[in-house]
């Protein structure tokens, strides 16, 4: 047998070095994983290329890329070069070794073993640096570019009266560059005193001189930079001051000088100044004094200084001074905090006027008239009814609509009346198979708007289309229906080659397409095929058969990211919405210009401010990471998508915002002026959200201009939670057409309410005018209500209507929640009407099989008087007494069943009328059992028409048709419903809303 440990007769076994043909494929496979690193990272930058080249914004892409080069290498050379220099001129400095104590003598070792690498050592030093402090200062791009085109806000601070572009433009470059000339003094501090440790210069534990004379020199002169930076830094610190946040117990936030920083801070930097000049110079005169003892002196009396000049003082002076009579010494502060806000976040204009809360109007007759000029009551809530929308227009499961709708206005019959709208949106997850094919080839794009009156609903509590059916028909018009640029479209598609598109399905089958449009980027290039494999990870992009001549991927398809790439200055609001302008779908985003510079601004935080019940939960609808605080805020930018291309056109909106005429001038011909803004563009745009909401939580406090008052905090208001939910958040702004006391007509508004800090009652109602292209658009107007009468305000009427048993409110409630259905409370609008205040809630009841809500009821409320009907003209009838002009019920359709020649049908639809009606009659008589048996007849009616109609050959969908089609519907009512047919043509001629 051989000896398998390797014997004399046995085989042995040798460990040594890898042979020739090991080490060349461990080569070959380091250089291949290398290579491989390389592209994609080569990938990266090429993909985002092509992309802001298909966009026509490739000028942002390279000077966005050229600055921060730019940077990269003048800062890390600069730190780099600093750093190195140091360390060659401590090695240069060092002493003969020839009496080396026993510390460097230990140390000896070390000074060998670095010797034959010591080039390399300093050059990978400074390499490192460098390419760190490269890093950081390539992030200051926002900084620099601001700085170089910096322009006048043509306004001055009211302590140093130097311009706000100072403060918003040059202080924070300045403090970078303090930061980094700080970062390279300290390192270069500390590798020079390494060095002249490891070569003798410095000795830490041998008895006699500690340092030799070079050594003192040189880290003298280091230690001098330092203080002198120091220096800078309290000079600087004096201006910052006016920027400076800090917590103030009357106000809570509060930005500027205050008594304290005026009288205390700003001379004690003043001194701290000059203080830290002349300890700069004695650690400089130790270059010919060789000795320290000076300027530690020196330090050691800037660090005292420091501490009761810089601290104690300013504590007595606050705590004698201030605290005993702290109105009176902070009362001229205030007034410029107060007057500097209000300008910062545009509220300087806001007109506060005095309103009773309470009508004196004895002519019940004139107020039930008065009510249709005072508004236009928008009934359908955009935030509830988009269940609705998908059940009655979704056609098919990968269609889908957003989870909240939004408001536009839209002219019928020349008269333009709110609108909610949504669009069909391509959804994924309804896809019947998902594969890659599927999900990126043949499903690439949703289809068509579907729009319904605001005002009303039909006798089911649908809403009434104005536009449905898919293809999409009605007041609209022609337009381009297919939307491959959307709020839910998230994932990438690749169209235009030789696959076919999922175009829609009507009666007569699946239609197909293939885009047509110049969007996207092609794949033609095989660099390009391949570099979009690696940037996606998705190698099947590189070999399949599905991608041709034509192929061009599209990716960034949400309104908000293609605005946030094209333009990464911009802070974007939350909430895009549709509008069909000549032709076509638009997304349009409005888009903000911030600063944190503005002196004596308060400040804000933005994600904070403008999250209320429906941002929460809802990322479509949220603020995306604005975390960052700021204090001037312009709604500068007005944005706008192509649906179906996706191309981006940025509008001058704000003409003397200077911080955007700074970026346009960083960014040329990238926003097109605001005279380039149609007609029919002018008409869907309105006052946005998020602005609106951050002036309001600022006007809970600075609606008051007197310090005193201010200073008080009798006069702080608070927006209250959504009493229609139990979520704990703000109540939203609701978009209404209505009147406020001072206008003559009707106009688009954006509305709130405020109650005071920690109470439930009324304090004001505020709007602002909405309507973009008109002379009021902008105008903030608040009604402040008395504070020696409580009016109540939306919890106080939510809890009104909850429990009202004289209108057997809270008997509806309990039975409906006590059965399988549920209450949703529509958006509580508030109107004024002649000197009081009219409260309308539209409620919706979700239940049965299907699950969406439809309008059953209208809450009112004005004057204590409060009714709780079918339709809102019933409500307001019961409450002001008299009967008022009807509003003629939509024609819907219901009458009879549609025409079939199919007998089975016909009888199923008439056996659903039936149903229906006996629903209605139960539900009157609020007779539960009878509802329910009612509904589950009704139901398996509309089941056996639906499934006889398959038979038939009928086209289906993921969802009914609310259309022109019959369709289930469920809650307390439901019959076969039609929407308006035809094409009649109108003109879009209002602002968009949510």
């Amino acid at each position: 047998m051989p000896d398998r440990g390797g014997g004399p007769t046995g085989p042995r076994i040798r460990v040594g070095r890898p042979s020739g043909r090991a080490r060349t494929l461990l080569m070959t496979l380091g250089v291949l994983a290398v290579l491989g690193m390389a592209f994609v990272m080569f990938a990266g930058f090429w993909t985002d290329w092509l992309w802001y080249r298909s966009v026509r914004y490739s000028s942002v892409f390279t000077t966005t890329l050229w600055t921060k080069l730019g940077l990269f290498f003048v800062f890390g050379l600069l730190m780099a070069a600093a750093v190195g220099l140091n360390i060659w001129l401590a090695h240069r400095l060092r002493p003969p070794l020839s009496a080396m104590s026993m510390e460097q003598q230990s140390l000896d070792r070390y000074r060998m073993g670095i010797a034959p690498y010591k080039r390399w050592l300093l050059l990978g030093i400074t390499a490192l640096v460098g390419l760190i402090a490269g890093a950081s200062a390539s992030s200051q791009w926002r900084t620099w570019l601001m700085w170089v085109n910096g322009v006048p806000f043509h306004k001055v601070d009211p302590q140093f009266h130097l311009d706000v572009a100072f403060y918003a433009f040059d202080l924070p470059w300045y403090r970078f560059l303090l930061g980094f000339g700080f970062a390279a003094t300290v390192l270069s501090l500390i590798a020079a005193a390494l060095t002249h440790y490891l070569y003798g210069g410095l000795r830490i534990t041998s008895p006699g001189g500690r340092a030799t004379a070079a050594a003192t020199g040189h880290l003298s002169v280091l230690l001098g930079v330092f203080v002198a930076l120091k220096a800078v830094a309290y000079w600087l610190d004096r201006y910052g001051l006016a920027v400076k946040s800090s917590d103030f117990r009357a106000t809570g936030n509060w930005t500027g000088l205050r008594y304290v920083d005026a009288n205390a801070y700003l001379p004690a930097k003043t001194i701290l100044f000059c203080i830290a000049v002349i300890c700069a110079l004695l650690f400089f005169a130790t270059l010919w004094r060789r000795t320290w003892q000076l300027p530690v002196i020196g330090f050691g009396l800037m660090v005292l200084s420091a501490i009761l000049i810089g601290g104690l003082y300013p504590a007595i002076v606050q705590k004698f001074q201030v605290q005993p009579n702290e109105q009176a010494k902070e009362a001229p502060y205030v007034e410029k905090n107060i007057k500097a806000t209000r300008e910062a976040y545009g509220i300087n204009d806001a007109q506060v006027t005095e309103y009773a809360g309470t009508s004196d109007a004895k002519d019940r007759t004139t107020l039930r008239n008065d009510v249709a000029a005072a508004a236009s009551i928008r009934l359908l809530d955009p935030n509830i009814v988009s269940p609705t929308f998908q059940q009655l227009q979704q056609m098919k499961n990968y269609y889908a609509f957003p989870t909240n709708l939004d408001v536009d206005r839209y002219n019928k019959d020349g008269k333009a009346q709110d609108t909610v709208i949504g669009l069909r949106e391509l959804n994924l997850p309804g896809v019947p198979k998902q594969n890659w094919i599927n999900d990126h080839f043949r499903y690439t794009h949703g289809f068509g708007a579907v729009a319904a009156k605001g005002t009303t609903a039909d006798a089911n509590g649908q809403p009434v289309f104005s536009e449905s059916d898919l293809p999409s028909t009605g007041d609209l018009g022609t337009y381009e229906q297919r939307v491959y640029y959307g709020e839910k479209t998230t994932t990438y598609s690749i169209v235009g080659g030789p696959q076919k598109e999922i175009d829609y399905s009507d009666d007569s089958g699946e239609k197909t397409t293939s885009y047509q449009g110049k969007s996207g980027v092609s794949l033609s290039n095989p660099i390009n095929r391949a570099a979009y494999a690696a940037a996606f990870s998705e190698p099947q992009i590189l070999y399949s058969g599905a991608i041709g001549e034509g192929s061009r991927i599209l990716y960034n398809r949400t309104p908000k990211e293609r605005v946030e790439a094209v333009a990464p200055w911009l802070t974007i609001d939350g909430d895009a919405y549709p509008a069909v302008v000549d032709g076509r779908i638009q997304w349009i985003v409005d888009a903000y210009t911030t600063t944190n510079g503005y002196p004596y601004a308060s400040r804000t935080t933005l994600g904070d401010t403008t999250a209320d019940s429906l941002t929460a939960g809802n990322t479509q609808r949220a603020v995306v990471a604005q975390q960052n605080q700021v204090n001037y805020i312009r709604n500068s930018v007005k944005a706008t998508v192509d649906a179906y291309t996706g191309e981006v056109k940025l509008y001058q909106w704000d003409t003397e915002d200077p911080v955007l005429k700074t970026w346009m001038k960083a960014f040329p011909g990238t926003v097109k002026p605001r005279t380039d803004i149609s007609s029919a563009l002018m008409s869907h745009l309105r006052y946005p959200q998020d602005l609106f909401k951050v002036q309001r939580e600022l006007l809970t406090r600075y609606h008051v201009k007197d310090a005193q008052t201010f200073l008080s905090g009798s006069e702080v208001w608070q927006v209250p939670d959504d009493p229609t939910n139990k979520s704990g958040n703000a109540v939203p702004p609701y978009y209404l057409s209505m009147r406020m006391p001072d206008q003559q007509a009707q106009a688009f508004s954006l509305t709130t309410t405020f109650t005071p800090n920690g109470r439930d009652n009324l304090s004001a109602f505020m709007a602002v005018d909405s309507e973009a292209g008109t002379s009021g658009y902008g105008q903030i107007r608040i009604l402040k209500l008395p504070t020696s009468r409580t009016v109540g305000g939306p919890k106080q009427v939510q809890s009104q209507f909850n429990s009202n048993s004289q209108q057997n409110i809270a008997e509806f409630v309990r039975l409906i929640r006590g059965g399988d259905s549920e209450i949703e409370y529509g958006n509580l609008l508030t109107v004024p009407l002649d000197g009081g205040l009219l409260y309308v809630e539209p409620v919706y009841v979700r239940g049965g099989e299907l699950k969406y809500p439809l309008l059953r009821k209208v809450l009112v409320t004005y004057g204590g008087n409060t009714a709780f009907e079918d339709t809102l003209d019933q409500a307001l009838n019961k409450v002001f007494g008299v009967e008022g002009p009807t509003t003629p019920p939509p024609d819907t359709g219901t009458g009879n069943p549609p025409a079939t020649g199919n007998p089975t049908v016909q009888q199923a639809l008439k056996d659903a009328q039936k149903a229906f009606d006996d629903s209605q009659a139960a539900l009157k008589k609020l007779d539960w059992q009878a509802y329910g048996q009612a509904q589950k007849a009704l139901q398996a009616a509309l089941k056996r028409a639906e499934e006889a109609q398959s038979k038939a050959g009928s086209g289906g969908g993921g969802g009914s048709g609310g259309g022109k089609s019959s369709s289930p519907s469920a809650g307390p009512s439901a019959s076969p419903s039609s929407s308006p047919s035809g094409r009649p043509s109108s003109s879009p001629s209002g602002s968009g809303g949510g």
